[in-house]
């Protein structure tokens, strides 16, 4: 075998005809990078053994819109993408690179996982898998880590997904689990699909491991450039601004009802406030009561964290607090400024979510929240209830404002509710339907003068009263006043974060 032999067939890789939906590893790379970026590491890795072309996975550093990045990226055509002793180790080397050179990592993903004829060579040893792992958690938070998902992410190999920011998959083809259906059944007696073990729609609406899912392989590699556009190469930058573009939506009468228990759609108050076609979010179908995602606020880069009145009344949940603090933590590690929306009558209570840990997903949400250094806001649309308040940035967690809307109700509960609570003996001894109405009307009304917006403007829990129309044009001042945000010097070595 020549050298021009050699990179033929190490180029061509495998026989893809049995995935007619998949695109070819190269085809997928040729959608990511700009034309002509890519070099290539390691290609002729393995070329002496037949059937492994690169050891299955492509290797090198390519630009996205000029921007350098490295590339991990598995070509199921070769051994399913399966890791040997070479495949880690060109994987080891790329991500070494990138924690040496500062480089942000794209993965396209289409694994089987280890390759148990070469079980030595991936498994145990100091540059197997867990080099490849440790070296993803060193990553994080230092440069963005993106992942596409075309295939599956098994055992061991599925937590390379799980230590990225942010993880695409493509329906029907994409899968993630620890154990395969046939080894679960073996091992649990647990009958189920791969769909049912950790298809895309399972860890996108129900795990959360997922951030979305699409139909194509193109997509999801559209979905990552799109998403690297809102990002810094790496912690030390801020996102690059853009022209500003007025928003999609105008005109506010009658959407934000003045009953605090009626429902409406807070992403029609989002389009209403940032640039036009702006808004990318995440995880939109797990834990949909909160409303997460970049956009940009005249033209710079933001991340908002919203509830939503239209799922569950916008109370927080156990994966709810989970959904923020991971965004936040994100926005945080890259120093995207934080736009929080309130409309929250509070965490959920009772048995189910309490053994669930409500009190322990709720204090990560917190934690989270009160660590971030970036700038925030606060603007209460129309309530903000009990924790719920403090979960989305009270003014006792220093955002730079907080700003409220004509509509807005800060307080421990509804008055209707704190009557109940507090005058429920007297309500039970009044007889008279009449006379008990009258009483718990007019006790609601000297609790709602108690948390009046004025008064909370009077006593400084809010800095500005704004219409909803003035709100935009708030924020992007606001935000433009902490441009020159600066960090704390280091006081710890890390918090104990809430698990």
């Amino acid at each position: 075998m020549d050298l021009d032999e050699a990179t033929a067939i190490a180029t061509a890789g495998g026989d893809g005809s049995r995935w007619p939906t998949k695109l070819p590893v190269r085809d997928r790379l040729a959608i990511l990078l700009d034309p002509g970026s890519f070099v290539e590491d390691g290609l002729l890795a393995n070329i002496r053994a037949k059937g492994l072309s690169a050891d299955g996975v492509v290797t090198g550093v390519g630009a996205i819109e000029g921007r350098p990045v490295a590339v991990i990226a598995h070509d199921f055509t070769v051994k399913a993408g399966s890791w040997g002793a070479l495949t880690c180790e060109k994987q080891i080397r790329i991500l070494e690179r990138a924690d040496r050179d500062l480089l942000p990592v794209i993965y396209l993903v289409d694994s089987a996982g280890g390759r148990l004829t070469d079980q030595m060579g991936f498994f145990p040893g100091r540059r197997g898998a867990s080099r490849i792992f440790h070296l993803q958690v060193a990553l994080s938070g230092r440069v963005p880590q993106i992942c596409c998902l075309h295939g599956p992410s098994a055992a061991g190999g599925a937590y390379m997904p799980a230590f990225t920011d942010w993880v695409g998959m493509v329906e029907g083809n994409a899968s993630m689990y620890l154990a395969s259906p046939r080894v679960a059944e073996m091992v649990t007696g647990e009958k189920a699909t791969l769909e049912e073990m950790g298809g895309a729609h399972l860890h996108a609406e129900i795990s959360g491991s997922a951030d979305a899912v699409f139909a194509e392989d193109w997509e999801v590699i559209g979905a990552a450039r799109l998403l690297f556009t809102y990002l810094p190469s790496d912690w030390r930058q801020t996102p690059t601004p853009v022209e500003p573009v007025e928003p999609e939506r105008r005109g506010w009468e009658g959407l934000i009802p003045s009953d605090p228990s009626a429902s409406y759609d807070v992403d029609e108050v989002i389009l209403r406030l940032i640039d036009a076609g702006s808004f990318f979010e995440i995880k939109p179908d797990w834990a949909p009561e909160m409303v997460t995602g970049f956009a940009r606020l005249g033209g710079r880069v933001i991340g908002i964290v919203a509830n939503q009145p239209a799922v569950r009344s916008g109370a927080i949940f156990v994966d709810t607090a989970d959904k923020a603090a991971r965004f936040i933590t994100l926005c945080d590690a890259f120093n995207v400024p934080l736009v929080f929306l309130h409309d929250v009558p509070g965490f959920m209570v009772g048995t189910v979510v309490e053994r669930a840990g409500i009190i322990r997903h709720g204090a990560k949400m917190v934690a989270a929240m009160a660590s971030a250094e970036v700038p925030k806001f606060s603007v209460v649309l129309r309530k903000s209830y009990a924790a719920g308040f403090y979960a989305m940035c009270a003014p006792g967690f220093e955002p730079r404002a907080t700003l409220a809307l004509p509509t807005a109700t800060i307080g421990t509960m509804s008055p209707q509710a704190s009557v109940n609570a507090v005058y429920a003996g007297k309500i039970q001894e009044i007889a008279d339907p009449g006379e008990r109405a009258v009483f718990v009307a007019e006790k609601a009304a000297e609790q709602a003068a108690e948390v009046d917006l004025l008064r909370m403007a009077s006593d400084l829990v809010v800095d500005a009263v704004v219409t909803p129309e003035a709100l935009r044009a708030e924020l992007i001042a606001r935000m433009a006043a902490a441009e020159g945000w600066t960090r704390s010097e280091k006081r710890r070595h890390h918090m104990v974060s809430p698990v």
